[in-house]
């Protein structure tokens, strides 16, 4: 008597309890201006907390989610990367072109008065926390003179005299003639102006508008400027 011998053959299929392989995510394919403000905010944020010298490319593409290739294509080098950053964004806006169109008194072509036209920036600077925390960054770390920004810094005060200098601005006749007489006001201004900003980063907080509308009266002093703040 014979046995049978079983002709089954085993199962091709896996057991319940066997990995399953997902699909790997396809990758975003964005507009390239939209790709590249992504990766200028990435690196503003990322410049804004560690500094220029903190950070690298690789940096950027992770906070992006891109290779680093990837940001190279769109921004070329970090030194032109930092270039996009601070003149695109921070000194791209803010300036006295956008108050002269904001309808605020003092911002008349006829009647452009210099104290409003710091208040705007300030109240506009108190709207960018970031952008201001990323230009006193750069500040600090660009009296290295190998920083890619030493020069422009270095010769920030006196560009932006010949800039307020392309503008009409009324002042008190008792004054004198702008260009002859409000530099050391303007650089006082700016260099008050830094100072705020850079208490107003820390803690404990303080209010940026309310903080130099305290200081406004000692740079434009009564009753020299009444009437023309």
């Amino acid at each position: 008597m014979s046995t049978a011998v079983s002709s089954q053959r085993p199962s091709n299929q896996r057991g319940s309890d066997a990995e399953t392989i997902e699909p790997r995510p396809k990758r975003v394919r964005k507009d390239p201006d939209e790709r590249r403000r992504e990766i200028l905010r990435a690196a503003v944020r990322l410049i804004s907390e560690r500094g220029y010298n903190g950070i690298s490319i690789q940096d950027v593409a992770d906070e992006v989610g891109v290779t680093k290739q990837g940001v190279l294509r769109y921004i070329g080098s970090k030194d032109n990367l930092l270039a996009k950053v601070y003149r695109d964004n921070y000194n791209a806006t803010g300036n006295v072109e956008d108050f002269l169109e904001s309808g605020l008194p003092g911002s008349r072509p006829d009647d452009l008065r210099f104290p409003a036209y710091l208040r705007y920036l300030v109240r506009y600077n108190a709207g960018r926390r970031m952008l201001v925390q990323l230009f006193s960054m750069l500040q600090v770390e660009s009296f290295n003179p190998d920083h890619p920004l030493h020069d422009e810094f270095a010769g920030r005060q006196d560009a932006i005299w010949r800039y307020y200098c392309g503008f009409d601005w009324r002042i008190p006749p008792a004054v004198g003639a702008w260009e002859e007489r409000m530099r050391p006001t303007v650089r006082h201004a700016m260099e008050i102006m830094d100072g705020v900003q850079l208490r107003w980063l820390r803690e404990p907080a303080i209010d940026l508008v309310d903080e130099w509308l305290e200081l406004e009266p000692m740079i434009f002093p009564s009753p020299l400027w009444d009437g023309y703040r």
